[in-house]
């Protein structure tokens, strides 16, 4: 048997157990992450590492070195295990502790599991190298890869106040765009070096750049600060949008949000304050800046500065 949302019935030593699995697959893999979802109560937290940690092997099987149709074929039976989990097969003594985890979350908070079906979706677009000619066609991979998982974690946070899920999980969309863009900015020359181009082909073209990142300078002739400071406007127009859900969200919840969030937002300064730095090596922020987003994240600051802030959907 397991607990409530609010923890007040005993969960078993199988479910304690796959959640601490994830739990340490979360604070190996994710700093960013597991730094915000530390400011929740222990059962969101647990449903957060284990949503977490099944995206973490759906991702790693698009990112790892097997054939594209042997990535294919797991990325099927990682679907399968889904639907095993969607339709209450897993027990509490299966031997896959990330499947037993996350069919306790789904029982727990109201999680849309459909949105796990999505990032499957978004990962075999990896798998089959696909690029994106404008930002429309690049919003769809970032909404199955990020926003999805925006939206999962929403299941977990929950409204408070009456206000409107539907609205709520648009926000929740929007801000997993907004994330998912200021990575694919940081992670250019990675990318570049692993046959991945995900910046809009419209986009590369109008600032001379549809030659790729190949080296630590730009190509030449081009005008990448140009293309960095374009992207970024649109990353921060996507966070504006995205902060609206954090008025939203009860205290704890809020706080975790505006921490995640907030470590990309000001990773995103970092990059339009220098946008060669992309080229030269992974540009992420110290610990104790992170330290600083997570306090006001806690004590509430950007919250109530959304909150203040006009709205242009009302």
């Amino acid at each position: 048997m397991s607990r409530t949302v609010n923890g007040s019935a005993h969960t078993s030593g199988p479910v304690l157990a796959a959640y601490r699995y994830c739990e340490t697959v979360t604070g190996h893999e994710a700093r960013n992450f597991a730094y915000g979802i530390r400011l929740l109560p222990t059962a969101k937290r647990q449903a957060m590492s284990a949503l977490y940690a099944f995206s973490r092997r759906v991702d790693d099987i698009g990112d790892g070195d097997l054939a594209p149709a042997e990535k294919a074929e797991r990325l099927d039976a990682t679907r399968q295990l889904l639907t095993r989990v969607r339709s209450g097969e897993v027990r509490e003594d299966d031997t896959d502790p990330v499947a037993v985890a996350l069919a306790d979350a789904a029982r727990v908070f109201p999680i849309p599991l459909e949105g796990l079906d999505e990032l499957i979706d978004g990962v075999l677009m990896d798998v089959r190298g696909e690029t994106y000619e404008t930002w429309d066609d690049l919003a769809v991979y970032c909404r199955c890869v990020a926003g999805a998982i925006g939206r999962l974690s929403l299941g977990v946070f929950g409204t408070v106040n009456g206000h409107d899920h539907a609205r709520a999980a648009e926000y929740a969309d929007t801000l997993g765009l907004a994330l998912q863009l200021t990575n694919i900015l940081r992670d250019v020359r990675e990318d570049a070096g692993n046959g991945r181009t995900y910046l809009p082909a419209q986009d590369l073209a109008k600032f001379g750049c549809a030659a790729g990142f190949h080296s630590d300078t730009a190509p030449p002739g081009s005008d990448f600060a140009g293309l960095v400071e374009f992207e970024v406007r649109r990353a921060r127009s996507l966070f504006a949008t995205g902060y609206r859900l954090l008025p939203m969200l009860d205290r704890r919840s809020g706080a975790c949000v505006a921490a995640m969030a907030g470590i990309y937002r000001r990773l995103l300064d970092r990059i339009a304050a220098d946008p060669d730095a992309v080229l030269r090596g992974r540009v992420s922020l110290p610990g104790h800046q992170k330290a600083y987003v997570a306090v006001r994240g806690l004590a509430g600051l950007d919250a109530r500065r959304t909150a203040r802030s006009p709205r242009e959907d009302t």
